[in-house]
């Protein structure tokens, strides 16, 4: 998969990508929860406009992504300095409150986590294959301290082809019921290419949460 989405990146084959902020992020994040100056986990984060978005409602980013071409371009399109700095086996830059760690997910671990208090995946999961999604929620929780709260867009489709896969409501409550409480939030209209997505709202399970 890796060698997947490199290519589509370096081809510029990103029609996933969106030319402005997800709306189901603006209605549902501030019911979230998660108080100015919380960081914002963003895994498989492309050149997501959303993080802008996070940025300019005063949460820092920790975008991570494996196309170093979508995080140039990333930073290419938007304004003030970039430092560029490595750690831990990651190629990262910073511009303003947002940092993008190039890498894989999978070797992004708690010791690099430790600020985290909130995460967003709108194109992660429904980028894995079946067989790599069941790990994918696994280190999510991993990363995420206990009471922390997260945005999830998932995808239904017709046809097994992907990506992006087709990630149906039981499959996300079976992946995610054990570490985290899930919530159901809403149902996209269907559209014409046959995606229809639906976003849920997840509390890291812990001492902290009601359950």
């Amino acid at each position: 998969m890796h060698e997947h989405w490199l290519k589509r990146w370096e081809e510029g084959r990103i029609g996933f990508h969106r030319d402005s902020v997800h709306p189901a992020l603006i209605r549902h994040w501030p019911m979230l929860g998660a108080v100015p100056g919380t960081k914002v986990l963003v895994p498989l984060c492309g050149k997501s406009l959303d993080m802008r978005w996070l940025a300019e409602h005063q949460h820092p980013v920790l975008g991570i992504e494996l196309s170093e071409r979508a995080l140039e371009q990333f930073v290419e399109d938007g304004r003030g300095e970039v430092s560029r700095y490595q750690q831990d086996g990651f190629a990262i830059l910073r511009q303003g409150s947002i940092e993008l760690w190039c890498g894989d997910f999978f070797h992004f671990h708690i010791a690099q986590a430790s600020e985290i208090g909130a995460f967003y995946d709108r194109a992660a999961l429904i980028a894995l294959p079946e067989a790599t999604r069941q790990r994918y929620a696994f280190h999510l929780a991993q990363l995420i301290p206990p009471g922390a709260r997260g945005l999830l867009v998932s995808l239904s489709r017709s046809g097994d082809e992907g990506p992006p896969f087709h990630v149906d409501g039981a499959e996300v409550r079976r992946l995610f019921d054990p570490n985290f409480i899930v919530t159901h939030l809403e149902d996209g209209e269907p559209e014409a290419n046959g995606f229809r997505e639906s976003v849920w709202a997840l509390v890291r399970r812990g001492p902290t949460t009601d359950e």
